[in-house]
């Protein structure tokens, strides 16, 4: 009896070195499933965040634009001339600001991966051709 107890651990130890390495992937893959979530949380956390601060900065800008031309027409005698020179200053700075932006506006479809798709092709064709002779 005391030979078989003694036979019966190491006759398992393989079983228990393959629970051991499965138990270890799984930890593994449990720790890996616990970093997506805690990134993905992050990146929600951050994302919300960041909107906030933009929101924040438009909120700024907005109460910016209102308050210079109220100050300008309060403290100018000639009120609705400074409105309309306030507005005009607004208008110019649209324009150019649009027009900036038309001449870096690029539509179409990128030039360096069509053209490395290009030579891929072209390789891959001598490739078989070669490979047929």
């Amino acid at each position: 009896m005391n030979t078989e107890k003694a036979r019966a651990p190491s006759m398992r130890s393989g079983d228990l070195a393959a629970e051991v390495v499965q138990d270890v992937q799984r930890l593994i893959n449990l720790e890996v499933a616990l970093a997506k979530q805690e990134l993905k949380e992050l990146a929600i956390t951050n994302a919300i965040a960041v909107v906030c601060f933009a929101a924040a900065g438009l909120m700024a800008v907005l109460a910016l634009l209102v308050a210079v031309p109220v100050i300008v027409v309060m403290l100018v005698p000639w009120h609705w001339e400074a409105a309309v020179v306030w507005a005009v200053a607004y208008a110019l700075i649209a324009s150019v600001l649009a027009l900036y932006g038309r001449a870096r506006l690029h539509i179409g479809l990128p030039e360096k991966t069509i053209a490395s798709l290009k030579e891929t092709k072209t390789w891959a064709l001598q490739r078989m051709r070669s490979t047929a002779k």
